[in-house]
């Protein structure tokens, strides 16, 4: 007898994640809804994916789309560059209206994509689902809230998956200004001795964290999602850049000064570099994720290393014709700032 299909409806389907998310649910033969605000890119779209165009506050048209609707993936966000009312609005106090839309059209469960950023810089490591809780920033602080109003909100089972930075095919931001320095052979700065563990995360092995938390995920809980292989900055960096092969090399530098001229230039709105990536790149971080192994029976497939390498080589391609948008998203470069020009020191 066929497997019965269920129905998905992933909000902010037309994001980075959401795209994979939307293509990992339709390779795996299920029915699927992308909502989202912006359109979906023609060449990413698969049979299995219907299309709904509509805005994450827009209670109306969400609730609409929700109708025989048997599990959301909730992945709709502002990114941290994004206008600060908007971040508190759109990540975290909406939940409470989908939650509602989700629990009038009977909705199984929702799955909800934080972010490790509630952890703030943990001290101590690994980071547990029960680490003490420090947001980090205006972004960290509405994953929060969202949380706190899922965790509270008794009439749809809810999961909360708090994933590490997940990179892949399609990933710009941040990672498009790394990659153009490794292309054009630059000298990568490293803050402090680069020895610090740091985790990444493939998506593709994010969305599978996703789908099995809908399918076996317990109803409140919460998992951290990374990569199990994975080493010092200077071990993966190195690894990578001999892959790419451009002649860059890592060039230390003491951390305190470096974190304190990005703050400076932070705040003066000349660099897309946020807190969260600088102050926590010279510590270690990392998280345990052995409640999704033994809850879900999820098991990443991919390394820090092979994540690199991969993006890296979607991004000599397609990646650098994408790059040729800007806005404040994963799937658009960044304006650079001043960072353009510093890197001619480099």
């Amino acid at each position: 007898m066929a497997k019965e299909k269920n129905r998905w409806l992933v909000t902010g389907g037309a994001g980075f994640f959401g795209i994979h998310m939307c293509r990992f649910l339709a390779e795996m033969g299920e029915e699927v809804v992308s909502y989202d605000r912006d359109p979906f890119p023609e060449n990413e779209r698969m049979p299995g994916i219907e299309i709904v165009n509509g805005d994450i506050l827009d209670n109306e048209s969400l609730e609409k789309a929700l109708t025989d609707v048997d599990y959301v993936i909730h992945a709709a966000a502002e990114l941290a560059l994004a206008e600060p009312g908007k971040i508190t609005r759109t990540n975290g106090e909406a939940a409470l209206d989908i939650l509602k839309a989700c629990k009038n059209k009977s909705v199984k469960k929702l799955v909800f994509t934080s972010s490790c950023a509630v952890y703030g810089t943990p001290e101590s490591h690994p980071i547990y689902e029960d680490s003490a809780i420090h947001p980090m920033g205006v972004y960290g602080k509405a994953k929060y809230i969202a949380e706190q109003i899922l965790l509270n909100f008794k009439d749809v089972e809810t999961v909360i998956i708090r994933p590490k930075s997940f990179i892949g095919t399609g990933r710009l931001g941040i990672f498009q200004l790394f990659f153009e320095w490794v292309e054009e052979g630059r000298k990568i700065p490293i803050f402090g001795d680069g020895e610090n563990l740091f985790q990444l995360l493939e998506v593709t092995d994010l969305a599978n964290a996703c789908y099995l938390a809908a399918l076996n995920g317990k109803d409140k809980e919460i998992y951290n999602i990374g990569a199990t292989d994975f080493g010092t900055v200077n071990h993966d960096l190195a690894a990578f850049l001999k892959h790419a092969d451009s002649g860059s090399k890592l060039l230390h530098f003491p951390a305190k000064p470096l974190k304190f001229i990005l703050s400076i230039l932070e705040k003066l709105k000349i660099s897309p570099i946020y807190k969260w990536v600088y102050d926590t790149a010279d510590k270690d971080s990392f998280v345990s994720v052995e409640k999704a192994k033994i809850h879900l029976g999820w098991e990443p497939k991919y390394s820090n290393i092979d994540a690199l390498n991969s993006t890296y080589d979607w991004y000599l391609g397609e990646g650098k014709i994408m790059a040729q948008n800007f806005g404040t998203g994963h799937r658009v470069a960044w304006k650079q700032g001043i960072i353009r020009f510093v890197k001619y020191l480099f």
